[in-house]
């Protein structure tokens, strides 16, 4: 996912993604534990959009600051 994609969606659709991609980043992990995950670069990239879309969530929900 891009950031600017991610950023036109609400806070809620981001949390919905979010638990969405660590269900996908667990059955990946499960797939490669038994040998069936035919991309192993698929976890890396996996975890990547978490960090980018928590990311994208905390700013979101922090008020910025002006000085």
């Amino acid at each position: 996912m891009k950031a600017s994609e991610i950023r036109d969606l609400g806070s809620d659709e981001i949390q919905q993604k979010v638990a969405d991609m660590k269900e996908t980043l667990f059955n990946l992990r499960f797939q490669h534990e038994i040998g069936q995950l035919e991309n192993p670069k698929k976890i890396t990239q996996t975890k990547k959009d978490i960090a980018r879309l928590n990311t994208i969530l905390n700013e979101k929900l922090k008020p910025s600051k002006e000085n």
